[in-house]
Formats: C-alpha cells, structure tokens, sequence
C-alpha cells in the first residue's frame, strides 16, 4: 500500500542549544509541539520520529508518539529519514519536518504533500515567503531561492539573489526548510555524493538541483520561529504564554 510519511529527525545535540527536542515550554517538550502539529496534517498517513538518542526516543513514547530509532553516525536529516523510509517500502511519499518547527502550519506540509502528489515533474517539493526587509534579503543565515514560472527552484543561495541591476522589479524569495520527497528522489538524493555548489553554498537542497531533480514550490504568508537560539526559545514562550497557537 503506498503511504505518506512525515519523517522528523531529531538529535539531542546543538551547537547553539543543548537538547533542545527535550526543553519543556507549555508542560511538553519541543519534539511534542512539532509532532502535534505534524498529526494535524489531512494528508499524511503516518508521523515518525527518527532519532539516534534514548532520551528523545523514550520521550517521544511517553507522549505516545511513533518514534524509530537510527544510526548515530548520520551527517543530515536527510540520511537519517532515508534510514527509517529504508524499513518501509510502503512509503511513497515522504516529508523531513524539522524538530525544531514548533509553529509550523498543518495546512503548509499538506500543501508540500499535494505537490509531491500531484506534479508528476516534482521530485521534491518545499515552501518559501516573500521577503522586502534589505537586512533578510542580505542575511546569508536565511537562504534566498529563484524560481521559474511554474514556482520550480532555478537556484538557492546565502547571497541575495537575483543581483538587482534594476531595483524594484525583482521578488525575494526565502525558503523554508522543510521537505517533501519522492521515494525514488529521497534515494537518490542520499545516495549521490556532495556537489561542488553544495559544498561551496554548504545547502544540501543544491544536490537535488546539480544532479537533475527538480524541486517545487509553494509560497506561504507567515514567518516561522525555528528554535536555534536561546532568544528563539523565549520567542516561542512567549507565544505560548499569551496562546497565539
């Protein structure tokens, strides 16, 4: 039976924030609030965790979710979601939701799902928003992305794409981390080595484009609060505190 599943890889270790799928906000861990919201989507047919740490693995059990565990020895979440969607040759179709997405929108993966879906062209599909502020547009941190007439991706870069010889007339783009997946694509993405513009970029999603896929998608109207940053977590307390979701 051909199935669709939200994959979320999630390690204990960060660079900028120690254990940060376990930080407690609102009574439950961040892992719980990416995982609620993942089950809210109306096209997914499952929600996994994909961890190399017991702690998360036996936290994501109390809560009652489906949680997997994986090899520690993985370098992105890409490998890691690969493992599990390995185990499950009825997984068709497959979205890497980032364990760190607490404010993610349901109705945003269901339209990742429905481009995977839908567009027989489409190996893989993500969103992007559209962003005026001069200090996003020139922050390498948050990657911009081009697209085409049809809202494929010609390119994603940490510069300001396109250069602006005439201001005004260009639309920025910045894209949001989060991935839908072929089964075939997902493979073949994992299974080819590092290309020159990936590593010079150091953007992964550069792989797909370097090596033939192409890659949909679909613009959203909000900002999301990624939780990298101790400033990220008392931004995304404070939303809690004052129920805004």
């Amino acid at each position: 039976m051909s199935k669709t599943a939200i994959i979320i890889p999630a390690r204990y270790g960060s660079s900028r924030l120690e254990g940060k799928p376990l930080i407690e906000v609102g009574g439950k861990p961040i892992i719980q609030w990416v995982y609620e919201k993942a089950l809210q989507s109306k096209l997914a047919d499952i929600v996994i965790v994909a961890t190399d740490d017991e702690r998360i693995f036996n936290a994501v059990k109390q809560f009652g979710g489906n949680v997997e565990m994986t090899s520690a020895d993985h370098q992105c979440g890409s490998d890691r979601i690969r493992e599990v969607a390995d185990r499950h040759p009825e997984f068709s179709y497959i979205v890497n939701l980032q364990g760190d997405e607490p404010l993610i929108k349901p109705e945003s993966i269901d339209s990742i799902i429905k481009n995977i879906k839908g567009d027989e062209k489409a190996d893989i599909s993500t969103l992007i928003r559209v962003i005026k502020d001069e200090d996003e547009i020139n922050n390498p941190n948050l990657v911009k992305c081009v697209i085409d007439n049809n809202g494929f991706a010609l390119y994603f870069s940490r510069s300001k794409i396109p250069f602006e010889r005439k201001a005004g007339i260009a639309t920025f783009y910045g894209h949001l981390g989060i991935y839908g997946y072929k089964r075939n694509a997902l493979f073949k993405m994992t299974e080819a080595a590092q290309t020159p513009l990936e590593r010079t970029e150091s953007l992964e999603q550069l792989r797909a484009l370097e090596t033939g896929m192409k890659i949909k998608t679909t613009v959203v109207d909000f900002v999301p609060v990624g939780i990298d940053t101790l400033e990220d977590l008392a931004k995304f307390k404070s939303i809690v505190t004052e129920k805004l979701i």
